[in-house]
């Protein structure tokens, strides 16, 4: 049957960031196709862990800073203590704008941290077990500022880093296709998530915003969450370095 290439029973996941906004979201479609979660986030959010495993999924939980370049590794052989890594979700990030010829140095060097280098390093960390296994999964969360330049915001550092994920995506893909591993990521316009919802309450920035979006409204985590648990289960396995635009048609215009 076509639905049974969505299921991850067997597999383990680990997504980073995972206990608000599209982590948590992905982690559950992960959990609800079977998969035993592996979920880190900077802060703790008991009630978030405990709604993943009130909903029956496995799932193991550790804090960890991702500006930290030693987080990554320990992230990876946590999951491994688990027994394997099948699939790596590369979701922490932060976002900080502003202009750039005042934008803090040290702000802009914990960005790119915590958007770049985690993603680079995660996925570093991850190569080794996933070609030992001659198998992976591995899925970036971009976004739509990797391609175009918000407005009214303004977020340089934060375009930069995002339009890197994506190249780092698929130049992993074309590494690696040749021992099966995948490595795909998700651009998502704008989510009503924590990140968004000051620009999402600002009548100014909300009447923008929705006003470029052909479809007139912002996205749902579940919106993102389905096309996650696609590019990450046997459903797509043909697939490998695209960047799926999940946007409501923004970038159309």
């Amino acid at each position: 049957m076509i639905f049974d290439k969505f299921r991850l029973d067997g597999q383990t996941a680990l997504v980073t960031g995972g206990t608000r906004g599209i982590g948590l979201g992905i982690a559950h479609a992960l959990g609800e196709a079977g998969a035993r979660l592996v979920i880190s986030s900077k802060t703790p959010k008991p009630d978030a862990i405990d709604g993943l495993k009130n909903a029956g999924y496995q799932v193991d939980y550790t804090e960890a800073e991702m500006a930290d370049p030693e987080a990554p590794g320990a992230l990876i052989d946590q999951a491994l203590d688990i027994g394997r890594l099948d699939i790596l979700v590369n979701n922490a990030g932060i976002a900080v704008g502003g202009d750039t010829e005042s934008f803090p140095v040290e702000d802009y060097r914990r960005l790119m941290a915590i958007n770049l280098d985690a993603v680079f390093l995660t996925c570093q960390a991850a190569l080794g077990p996933m070609r030992r296994q001659k198998a992976g999964v591995i899925l970036n969360i971009g976004s739509i500022s990797g391609y175009i330049s918000n407005v009214p915001q303004r977020q340089v550092a934060y375009n930069a880093s995002k339009a890197a994920v994506h190249m780092l995506t698929k130049s992993l893909a074309s590494d690696y296709a040749s021992e099966n591993i995948r490595v795909n990521a998700i651009a998502p316009g704008y989510i009503v998530t924590d990140m968004t919802q000051g620009g999402l309450d600002n009548p100014e920035w909300a009447a923008i915003w929705n006003g470029m979006t052909p479809l007139g409204r912002p996205g749902v985590v579940e919106e993102v969450a389905a096309a996650a648990l696609f590019l990450c289960s046997p459903a797509s396995s043909y697939m490998t370095g695209e960047v799926m635009v999940i946007d409501g048609g923004y970038t159309l215009r």
